[in-house]
């Protein structure tokens, strides 16, 4: 009889132990999502402006779409996204140019080679604008999904 209450006060003392375990996991898991939402939303916000900065031509095209790219990639959703099938504009010119030196690693070359990669890069810039310009109009308006 003793054994059976002592068994059943074990058991008891394992179930509060175990409630109290699930109940910190929920609250961690929850905690965990807010932080994520809030992540996104300010990763969100700076698309936005940077889409807007495209769209008015305040950011050029190359610029603009290394940062909404990267940033685009960098926003978590529980199943992954793939960005670059609903903005291709932006994905293809982002792969041309991700290898051009920028700021410091462009003074280690020529002003004629500096040049050509200017030209090079306002071609692909201009080859690709109009769609990039929609794409940017869609992106200044962007939503996260479930909301």
């Amino acid at each position: 009889m003793i054994a059976v209450l002592v068994g059943g006060v074990i058991i008891v003392g394992l179930a509060v132990y175990a409630g109290k375990l699930l109940a910190r996991l929920k609250l961690q898991t929850q905690r965990q999502q807010q932080a994520v939402t809030r992540r996104n939303e300010r990763i969100l916000d700076s698309i936005r402006t940077i889409a807007m900065a495209m769209r008015e031509d305040q950011c050029n095209l190359s610029e603009g779409a290394i940062r909404l790219t990267n940033l685009l990639n960098a926003l978590q959703f529980a199943q992954p996204k793939e960005f670059s099938g609903e903005y291709p504009g932006l994905y293809e010119l982002y792969e041309r140019v991700r290898e051009m030196p920028t700021h410091d690693a462009r003074k280690q070359f020529k002003r004629n080679e500096i040049m050509r990669m200017d030209l090079q890069r306002a071609g692909f810039e201009q080859e690709l604008e109009a769609q990039i310009k929609i794409e940017v109009t869609r992106l200044a308006s962007l939503e996260l999904p479930g909301r």
